[in-house]
């Protein structure tokens, strides 16, 4: 029979975590209302700061993905 993972969700108020409990220590962190937010941490205070840390990486990698999106439909009108 498989090993269930352990999964606990923690929030700190402006963001809220899903932890799963990693095989070779601690936690695979993820954000439900943050797609695309996939990092690890050792403790629970790590996992803000990682989650924190990911989520302005993707929200410029977005921002830069929209504007290059943005010159490519301007260029295709002229």
């Amino acid at each position: 029979m498989a090993k269930k993972s352990m999964r606990y969700t923690a929030t700190d108020g402006k963001m809220v975590l899903v932890l799963e409990v990693a095989e070779e220590g601690g936690f695979t962190v993820t954000a439900p209302f943050i797609p695309g937010l996939d990092t690890e941490a050792e403790t629970l205070e790590e996992a803000f700061a990682m989650a924190k840390d990911c989520a302005a990486a993707l929200k410029s990698a977005r921002a830069q993905m929209a504007r290059r999106r943005k010159r490519i439909s301007r260029s295709d009108t002229r």
